[in-house]
């Protein structure tokens, strides 16, 4: 059934189980009957049909027969309340679904859509389990701050957070405070004065005086969020990582390898797969990769193109991504039989070859996890140096040593970023910054034969510093023939969060292991290709810069600089274990 028509309802009211009144826009079809909901709960404004258009056509849910809700969530736009992220998403995910289900042109079954903040609130909602959520789309999101959000394995994520709230949530909280036009005007002018010199204010601490902020007297929620320690409850209060069995829905994850919330995005799939108490949730849980950005499905990421058939308008050939949401839903919402239930649980993008392919499970279960050595002979500084990466353990070696200046970090170039910058995500040429001698580089000889990596990539790292808390970061590159060297996916470990959440005591002096999480990619090294790691301790503006002192950026203005030395000998093998698939006989 297509319709020819949409009707509009404008700030449609929801009264939640406080009182506080959320507004959404409502496009269904202009005809008698009632029709399964798809629902999007954002922080971004439903009046901006940019969210919801430039990730799906919503118009053309409606076509296919679907009610389409768009709702902004507490204290945001035309909602009331106050806002604080991800805090109140799980019961008010819970009553609007609720609250949709019973419209009289609803049939009573809701789905819900949407990236990012709104596809936590799906998973949010989900958790609390309202009897008639169906199914659900959550696409490059997120299941606790800690991971990969506002922190990732103990680094806090600095570029992303504070280009978020001072581009994203700011402008309306300004709007919402002044009603008088003059002092709104002057409350911009000031926002736009910041973001012309958002470069500089990254450098800026104590991070909890941030003066972009604190000055506008808007988004006490940013410094609020400064104060908890990564190891306190309220982290699993606003979060659904200890919820995962309680979501007993379907649902179809889509991420992308330059994803900011590629690694969360992945544990969701994996986790509720394994977690869920209901079989048939076990076995409807459906994951795509591509090689895409955060909010970005197109072919061109970075300095590399993919392919046509890498966008979302051409996945494969085949459909693009609003057709896959209608197949998904029309089978979960109208029990229409889309043949989306037989398809591989698994989709993925391979690099390098630029083929999709699918797969049973994730990781691979055919994967050969193969450590790779780290060699040298104490000069692995720059790409110009003598780091060597090879399968053969080493014996005795010297160390490769490096100075990290706070005042003079390593900067970001491309990868799973998200704040403000000129061309800065995705695959970048990453020769400038290996020229600098806090980078070591350690690169295999040109492959003979093709070498698929695919799946969690990690670095095992013996290293010793001076300093009493540090950083260490790893990255894997993809060397092409003629030298260009493009970044697949990289990590960071701050010791003293280096076994999880509770901090261990400063740093003595001691070799000491770290694993550096690279979280996930899928890749074809050509023959002619090298493969190469890079070690460092800053990446910055995506990370905080650790000063090295035993405190962090967020309350403190001292900076130590720090000697590091990387071991690569019998005792203390660095290396990085790459997911090797075997290639077909």
């Amino acid at each position: 059934m297509k319709t020819s028509q949409i009707l509009l309802e404008k700030n449609v009211p929801c009264t939640k189980r406080d009182g506080t009144i959320l507004y959404s826009d409502i496009y269904r079809p202009n005809q008698d009957g009632q029709f399964p909901v798809m629902l999007t709960r954002l922080p971004y404004s439903k009046d901006l049909p940019f969210y919801s258009h430039r990730y799906l056509d919503t118009n053309r849910l409606v076509e296919n027969g679907y009610v389409v809700i768009i709702q902004d969530v507490r204290g945001r736009y035309k909602s009331e309340g106050e806002f604080f992220p991800f805090k109140y998403e799980a019961a008010d995910g819970y009553d609007t679904v609720e609250w949709a289900a019973k419209l009289p042109y609803s049939s009573g079954k809701v789905g819900m859509f949407g990236l990012s903040y709104y596809g936590f609130t799906q998973l949010s909602a989900a958790s609390e389990r309202p009897p008639h959520l169906y199914a659900i789309f959550p696409a490059m999101t997120s299941h606790d701050s800690r991971n990969g959000l506002l922190f990732h394995n103990g680094a806090y994520e600095l570029g992303l957070f504070e280009t978020w709230v001072l581009e994203s949530i700011v402008p309306d909280l300004l709007k919402r405070k002044h009603k008088n036009e003059k002092t709104y005007a002057e409350a911009m002018n000031s926002l736009a004065k910041s973001f012309n010199n958002i470069s500089e204010w990254y450098r800026y601490s104590p991070i909890n005086e941030w003066p972009p902020i604190k000055e506008l007297g808007v988004a006490d929620f940013f410094f609020e969020l400064l104060q908890y320690n990564l190891e306190d409850d309220f982290w699993d209060k606003t979060g659904i990582a200890g919820k995962f069995e309680q979501i007993n829905i379907p649902a179809y994850h889509a991420g992308g390898w330059y994803d900011c919330l590629l690694g969360s995005t992945i544990d969701n799939y994996i986790k509720i797969k394994k977690q869920a108490e209901d079989p048939k949730v076990k076995d409807n849980q459906k994951l795509i990769v591509g090689p895409w950005a955060h909010g970005d499905f197109s072919s061109l990421i970075g300095e590399r193109s993919f392919g046509v058939h890498a966008s979302e308008n051409w996945i494969d050939l085949k459909e693009d991504l609003t057709n896959l949401h209608i197949r998904w839903f029309d089978y979960w919402l109208k029990n229409i039989d889309t043949d989306i239930t037989g398809e591989a649980p698994v989709k993925i993008f391979v690099m390098g070859i630029n083929e999709w392919r699918d797969e049973q499970e994730w990781p691979l279960a055919r994967t050969i996890y193969t450590p790779y050595y780290f060699h040298s002979e104490g000069k692995a500084n720059t790409r110009n140096g003598d780091g060597r990466l090879t399968v053969k353990k080493p014996a005795d070696e010297p160390v490769d040593q490096f100075i990290y200046d706070p005042h003079h970090p390593v900067l970001t170039q491309g990868g799973g970023t998200l704040y403000d910058g000129i061309n800065q995500v995705g695959p970048l040429d990453q020769r400038k910054v290996e020229e600098r001698d806090d980078v070591l580089v350690y690169t295999s000889e040109p492959l003979e034969e093709a070498l698929e990596v695919t799946g969690p990539v990690k670095v095992k790292l013996w290293a010793k510093t001076d300093a009493k808390d540090t950083d260490f970061t790893g990255k894997l590159v993809d060397v092409l023939p003629d030298g260009t060297a493009y970044n697949l996916t990289d990590g960071i470990i701050r010791a003293r969060y280096r076994n999880g959440f509770i901090p261990e005591a400063d740093l003595d002096g001691e070799v000491v292991e770290y694993e550096i999480d690279l979280w996930s990619t899928s890749n074809v090294f050509l023959p002619g290709h090298s493969i190469r790691i890079e070690v460092s301790s800053s990446n910055f503006p995506r990370f905080d810069i650790n000063p090295n002192t035993g405190r962090t950026m967020k309350d403190s203005t001292e900076v130590k600089i720090a000697k590091q030395a990387i071991y690569h000998n019998e005792k203390y093998p660095s290396h990085v274990i790459l997911p090797i698939i075997p290639a077909k006989k």
